[in-house]
């Protein structure tokens, strides 16, 4: 262990579990999911830092929580979990990030690898075409203000009722697709006015549509439950809340900048308002909207995603068997209800770069999925395999219900543009039979798969943890980048 890392006092509790201490203003420990890989890793120093100022936040209870994937970013970490009590607690927008909602959408299908890969350029053509990537990508839904305004306060319910999403989609995705709470008038002109053109639209950066393949069943039952079987096709759509997103988040951190509670704080970047406060209630209020915004953007690149397999497969999606296996968020705070101590307590839980992931018999589980408990979707980069997992009773216990999210970084983007060209990167992808389509060559080098985690290495350390379970493993046929 480094002199960095020393100086934080960090012990080991087991083989994945790793424990700083409380220290100084710290109201809690640190708590840290890693394989000693991956604890290792360079850069760490600076996000197992930032795991140590969370526990400083006012009102946090148990512990500031890490992720594998764990890595720097604005005020928490990437891969950071943190609960604040209902009463006397704070909300902190740094502890969603910028892209609020972030998240990830999984859709089956009936087709299997045979059918898909004489079709795949062809397919992954289409989907380019339909589905609009890049920054500031025009979506592929129009809305006029009044709608979205609408739509910000109802989410996917919004286009439920113009026929853009069905029963089962509601029920598979997190909280049916509509955040409670959202009050279009706590969010700006300026970000209305940057959502106004961008529902259904992937966006840039790591955001992404894949077309996969089951390449392993791990658990057989639950496999059965989220209707997967090995050979079958699905397709993986990781996309946020555009600049509608950003902006809000920027907009809020503004005002908790100006007025900061007295609350002093080891990094600036942590602001943050009294959950009770109208700082905090209007926050709260705009993040649901911008939530909302972000579940409608997925569900309107899905239903892109059935029309191009219609197209190229000439038959309607519901023969294609193109059916949501679920949607979940990992940048949100949200109000739950969990054990604290051995008492139930009311919480705000801030989910950054980590996963919602409750275990079996949860009421918040889709009825047909509550016997094995929650889909938990893990994309990894673009040329490794992806993981669909099931949430467990010691994530409820340990991790106020939460995993990680993906293979989290390894390198910045800058770095990564100097190892390789996007175009070196891409002839790399398809010499390994991966199709690849992107708005952009050059990012293909920001994205390449040495700039990430080995994802593998990361769920297994939260199966090893109890916080998931493996149930398949996914391999990219084709990647569609922003």
């Amino acid at each position: 262990m480094n002199e960095r890392l020393a100086s934080l006092e960090i012990r080991r509790l087991d083989e994945y579990v790793w424990q700083i201490p409380r220290q100084g203003d710290m109201r809690v420990p640190g708590i840290v999911y890693a394989s000693e890989e991956l604890f290792d890793q360079p850069g760490h120093e600076e996000a197992l830092q930032q795991v140590r100022n969370v526990a400083t936040l006012p009102g946090i209870v148990k512990a500031s929580i890490a992720m594998p994937d764990i890595h720097w970013g604005y005020g928490f970490p990437i891969g950071g979990v943190a609960a604040t009590d209902d009463h006397g607690g704070v909300v902190s927008p740094g502890g969603v990030g910028f892209d609020i909602n972030c998240g990830v959408r999984l859709v089956r299908t009936s087709l299997r690898r045979d059918e898909v890969a004489p079709r795949l350029e062809e397919l992954m053509y289409e989907l380019m075409r339909r589905v609009p990537q890049g920054t500031g990508a025009h979506g592929a839904l129009r809305l006029t203000p009044r709608d979205l305004s609408k739509l910000i306060e109802l989410g996917v319910p919004f286009l439920a009722e113009r026929g853009l999403a069905s029963e089962a989609d509601l029920a598979h995705t997190e909280e049916g697709g509509s955040m409670p709470g959202a009050d279009a008038d706590a969010v700006s002109q300026k970000a209305l006015r940057r959502g106004l053109t961008q529902v259904g639209s992937l966006g840039s950066g790591n955001h992404f549509l894949e077309v996969q393949v089951v390449d392993e069943i791990l658990e057989g039952g639950a496999a059965e439950a989220f209707g997967v079987s090995a050979g079958q096709v699905l397709l993986m759509i990781h996309s946020g809340s555009r600049g509608f997103g950003h902006q809000t988040c920027t907009d809020h951190l503004a005002r908790m900048n100006l007025n900061r509670f007295g609350f002093d704080l080891p990094d600036r970047q942590l602001a943050c308002a009294p959950v009770d406060s109208p700082e905090g209630r209007d926050y709260l209020a705009a993040m649901a909207c911008a939530c909302n915004f972000a579940f409608a953007n997925r569900q309107a690149i899905m239903n892109e995603v059935r029309g191009a397999l219609e197209h190229v497969f000439r038959a309607s999606h519901e023969r294609l068997g193109v059916e949501l296996v679920y949607d979940v968020a990992h940048n949100i705070v949200k109000r739950e209800t969990h054990a604290v101590d051995g008492v139930e307590r009311v919480v705000w839980v801030h989910r950054k770069g980590a996963t919602r992931a409750f275990g079996p018999g949860r009421a918040d589980v889709p009825a047909d999925y509550r016997d094995v408990g929650q889909p938990v979707i893990i994309p990894g980069d673009m040329g490794s395999e992806s993981w669909l997992l099931a949430g467990t009773g010691g994530a409820m216990s340990e991790t106020f219900g939460s995993t990680c999210h993906g293979a989290g970084r390894l390198m910045s983007r800058s770095a990564a543009r100097k190892l390789k060209s996007g175009a070196e990167v891409r002839r790399e992808l398809e010499e390994r039979g991966i199709v690849v389509k992107a708005a952009s060559t050059s990012l293909l080098a920001e994205e390449a798969p040495y700039a990430y985690k080995d994802v593998s290495q990361v769920v297994g350390v939260v199966e090893a943890a109890g916080l998931s379970r493996r149930v398949a493993r996914l391999r990219p046929l084709g990647v569609l980048k922003g």
